[in-house]
């Protein structure tokens, strides 16, 4: 294999965490095929650039405290980047519960004060998709919002 393609590839894993899939994607679009491919991710993986727990780690970490995702859409996108069950089961203990219903509580206040005019129902209705949307589960919403509407936020 060629030192300036397995150069380009060590740049791309540096820059940021990268998963299997993304890795191989990037070996296809630089031209590398079948068993170059494989040669290129184990030299990523010898040298340290290339970690499925640390890429699962940092994937669920980030998705949690920059985009306020909730746990089923964090699941999701690993499994969509073909990450090992083990390695999820890594990353999603980057969430901390309590953190996690802190976040769930705040996201309900702002978004359900948001729609102050709307009816009792549209209200809830909306605020509801919205965290279903952010990936919360629906038992955990539905106790969050039924406290706050008690609450008369």
């Amino acid at each position: 294999m060629q030192t300036a393609i397995l150069l380009k590839l060590r740049h791309y894993c540096a820059y940021q965490e990268r998963s299997h899939s993304e890795v191989k994607t990037k070996c296809l679009e630089l031209g590398l095929h079948g068993d170059e491919i494989e040669e290129a991710i184990a030299a990523l993986i010898a040298d340290n650039f290339l970690n499925e727990e640390r890429f699962a780690r940092a994937y669920a970490g980030g998705k949690f405290r920059s985009q306020k995702w909730g746990r089923k859409k964090i699941l999701a996108g690993l499994r969509q980047h073909q990450v090992s069950a083990y390695c999820i089961k890594k990353g999603m203990e980057e969430i901390d519960d309590e953190d996690y219903m802190d976040v769930l509580q705040s996201l309900v206040e702002k978004k359900y004060a948001s729609l102050e005019g709307e009816q009792y129902l549209k209200r809830q209705y909306k605020t509801t998709q919205y965290l279903l949307q952010k990936g919360f589960e629906p038992e955990l919403v539905s106790e969050t919002l039924r406290q706050i509407a008690k609450d008369g936020l």
